[in-house]
Parts: C-alpha cells; sequence; structure tokens
C-alpha cells in the first residue's frame, strides 16, 4: 500500500509492505477467520510497553551460513608490534631515579636503564672506554703531525698512510663507544613507542651482551593463535572470516570491525596436544589483553542457503529453544525452534518458523516474563 502525500515541504511517498487488499468485504472476513491464532501460546504486549525497553523485530535472513568451528584462542602482540631491548654488553643494570614499571607508557628515544661496568674487575666497560678514546685521542694527534711533515718532505707516504689508517681504525672503535657508552656506562633507551609489556631484570642485576632487558609493545596490532582440532582440517583452507567473544566482559566483536585478517592454518599437529593451529590478525580496537584468552567463531566459506536469526531473539528453556513471532503490533506467539550451528552472532534455524514470520530479536525476555506474570493466579497465596 502507497501513500502519496502532498504539503508545503514538498511530496512524499509512504509506503507499506506487506498490505493485502481484499475486493470484497467476504472475502476479508473469510481470511480472517482463517488467521485466527491460538491464544494458548500467545500473549500481549503492548506498544506503551515496548517503548519503554531495548526492544526490536525484525526477518529472519536466507543467507549462506558455513561450517563454524568454535574454539579458543591466545592474544599476543604481533612481531612489528613488540620490541625486545636487549644488553650491548657485560655490566650492572641500574634502574633510573623515575620508576621503569610493567605498564608504564614510554616513548621513542627515551632512556630506560643504564649498563654500568664500572665495578667489574674484568671486562670493565669505563676502562675500554677510557682506552679508546685516549687512542683516538693519540691516534689523531699523530696523524695531524704527519700531515704537516708531510708537506716538508720528512715523512714518507707509506708513514702518511699509516698514521691515517690508525687514526680511522681508533675513531671507528671510539665512534661506536661513544654512541652507546659513557663514563657511567652504557644507556639503554626504547626504540619505539609503547609501554612496558614486560621486565627480565631486577635492579642492580648483572647481565652479559645480548640477554634481554624488557619488553616494549604498542598493543595496536594484536595475533589471535587458535589451535583446532583434526577433524577439522579439512576446513581450514575455507576459513574466511571469524566472530570474536572477549571473556572478561562478554562482548562480540566481527572481523570486519577489527579489520581482521587470516594469517595463516598449519598444515600439522602439534607435537604437544595434537591440535592445529590457526593463526589470526586483528586490530585492538576493543579491550583485548595480550597474553590473555578470547573465544573465537572460525566461519567457513559456504554456498548453501540457511535461515538465521540473531542469537539475542533465542529463549533457551531446559534445552529447547523458542522465539517469539509477532502476529500483530501488541501480540506474540512463542515458537519452539530447532537450531544447528551458531558464529557468536547469529544462530541456524533448521525448522519452527519461516522467513516471512516476524520476530522478536531485543527484548524477548521481557516479553517472556510479561506472559508468565499473565498466567500467574491472581488468588494464589492468599487465604480465604
Amino acid at each position: 500500500m502507497i501513500f502519496d502525500i502532498k504539503n508545503e515541504e514538498g511530496n512524499f511517498q509512504v509506503i507499506v509492505p506487506r498490505i493485502t487488499v481484499f475486493a470484497q468485504e467476504e472475502e476479508a472476513h473469510e481470511a480472517a477467520e482463517k488467521a485466527v491464532v491460538s491464544k494458548t501460546n500467545t500473549t500481549v504486549f503492548t506498544k506503551e510497553q515496548s517503548w519503554k525497553i531495548d526492544y526490536s523485530t525484525e526477518f529472519p535472513l536466507k543467507e549462506p551460513f558455513g561450517q563454524v568451528i568454535k574454539t579458543t584462542a591466545l592474544v599476543q602482540s604481533t612481531q612489528g608490534d613488540e620490541v625486545i631491548i636487549s644488553a650491548k654488553t657485560n655490566g650492572i643494570v641500574m634502574f633510573p631515579a623515575e620508576n621503569i614499571l610493567e605498564g608504564k607508557n614510554v616513548s621513542s628515544g627515551q632512556d630506560l636503564f643504564t649498563i654500568s661496568g664500572n665495578e667489574l674487575a674484568n671486562d670493565n666497560s669505563s676502562v675500554r672506554f677510557a682506552e679508546a678514546k685516549n687512542n683516538y685521542e693519540k691516534a689523531k694527534t699523530d696523524f695531524e703531525r704527519s700531515q704537516e711533515l708531510a708537506k716538508e718532505k720528512i715523512v714518507s707516504e707509506k708513514d702518511l698512510l699509516n698514521a691515517k689508517n690508525q687514526y680511522e681504525n681508533a675513531k671507528a672503535t671510539f665512534d661506536n663507544l661513544n654512541k652507546n657508552f659513557s663514563l657511567s656506562g652504557q644507556k639503554v633507551s626504547s626504540p619505539i613507542n609503547g609501554f612496558v609489556k614486560q621486565l627480565f631484570v631486577q635492579n642492580g642485576q648483572y647481565v652479559e651482551a645480548g640477554y634481554p632487558i624488557a619488553s616494549i609493545s604498542q598493543n595496536k596490532t594484536l595475533m589471535l593463535t587458535a589451535e583446532v582440532q583434526q577433524k577439522h582440517a579439512s576446513l581450514l583452507s575455507l576459513i574466511y572470516s571469524a566472530n570474536i567473544r572477549t571473556l572478561h566482559d562478554n562482548q562480540t566483536y566481527s572481523f570486519e570491525q577489527l579489520n581482521g585478517k587470516v594469517l595463516s592454518c598449519g598444515k600439522s599437529a602439534n607435537g604437544d596436544n595434537y591440535l592445529i593451529p590457526v593463526n589470526l590478525q586483528i586490530e585492538n580496537k576493543g579491550n583485548f589483553v595480550s597474553g590473555g584468552f578470547v573465544e573465537i567463531y572460525l566461519k567457513t566459506i559456504s554456498n548453501t542457503q540457511a535461515l538465521t536469526i540473531p542469537n539475542s531473539a533465542l529463549l533457551e528453556e531446559q534445552g529447547n529453544y523458542f522465539v517469539y513471532v509477532q502476529i500483530t503490533p501488541e501480540l506474540f506467539e512463542k515458537k519452539e525452534v530447532k537450531i544447528a550451528g551458531t558464529d557468536g552472532v547469529k544462530t541456524e534455524i533448521v525448522k519452527g518458523i519461516t522467513c516471512s514470520e516476524r520476530i522478536v530479536t531485543k527484548g524477548a525476555i521481557l516479553i517472556k516474563l510479561a506472559q508468565a506474570t499473565g498466567t500467574l493466579d491472581a488468588h494464589s497465596g492468599h487465604v480465604h
């Protein structure tokens, strides 16, 4: 049915779908008698009630719905999102006056620690630094003197080249030490902006060159490592998306919301648990915590059309599932449905409703409570 509305602001058109127009009044009455709904499993929920709650209705969708693999995944920082800071020399790690703690924000180039070997009897970094500085200054003086003597032909070209070679070698050694060391020791700075994810040493601890000191993470891009059973091996190549649910706040995110992508699917099982790894990458737009776990629904490609409804429309009673079908704007019928798989957001329905029946997707639990209240005996609990 289409209404054409004309006013001072312009022309408007209101389209009301699914309206059946009968040619005669008798046909309308006959159709109404056939459409009478049984009152045994229906309840009235007025518009005034629905306006006060989070309420919505919609039709079930007919869409491609493949097999879903439900599992858990470990949340980790991606390789480019986390950096391990290692010691470049032997020495004792000294923390600065301001506290460097796990979780503290740091900026690129910020000094975090100092590694000092001043008190070491062997391989003392301060002694090496002083020695390199002295050698550099001596070689520089010798080279400059040789240059002046070479002008007077007092020093041969060979001696001049030797002096130049010794000077350049001493300069390279000194510049390398001067860049990373001072008399107080080696300064260790953060290479990226981020936060201190983990400290591997304590203040005053001795470390050797190459020993990890701390890890700096940005926590912007995360990798999810899921492990699936071997019976799903044939489906791994069909995985194209996923829905992810955080366990601490029960929020569900789609792959599209997090700009996710499938990185790799294992070709063999792990030796320790005989499960096959699947790696995915997401942007941390939610409250994901690196090192924690999430529940994940791996979705596979399928050409099979299935009837799906939002999970919020389902009500569970003793292992059976029901939905509320809207018969009229204020009358709802409770219907049992048979479900198949779910992707964490939608569930496949194999029996019970059709795509032409409008169902309650938000607020179904309150309609259930209204139905239960309406069936109570008004005199129960009273003694007369």
